[in-house]
């Protein structure tokens, strides 16, 4: 799952194409706050920057190109914020 300032969305549409991950879910409009330095993100007057989130299950051997690809994009600018976050999938149909 990556979660993102929607100021990122071209570059992780882009980074997504790059690396050739097809199937994924985009959800718009997602507000929250960073854990550690990030600020609020709630489409408010005060707060008016909203993120978006994009879930994919990709195979064993991208997980760690992508994390990769999320950390530079995240050292171009921290203050915008992108996150990657990790875990097994046990079953789908």
């Amino acid at each position: 799952m990556i979660i993102f300032n929607q100021a990122n969305t071209e570059r992780v549409e882009y980074m997504l194409e790059k690396l050739e991950i097809r199937g994924y879910t985009w959800w718009k409009d997602v507000m929250g706050q960073g854990s550690e330095t990030g600020e609020p993100r709630m489409g408010t007057h005060t707060w008016p920057e909203m993120n978006s989130a994009a879930i994919t299950m990709i195979p064993d051997e991208k997980v760690d190109i992508l994390l990769e690809a999320v950390k530079r994009l995240d050292e171009i600018n921290k203050e915008v914020g992108v996150r990657a976050f990790v875990w097994n999938i046990e079953r789908t149909v």
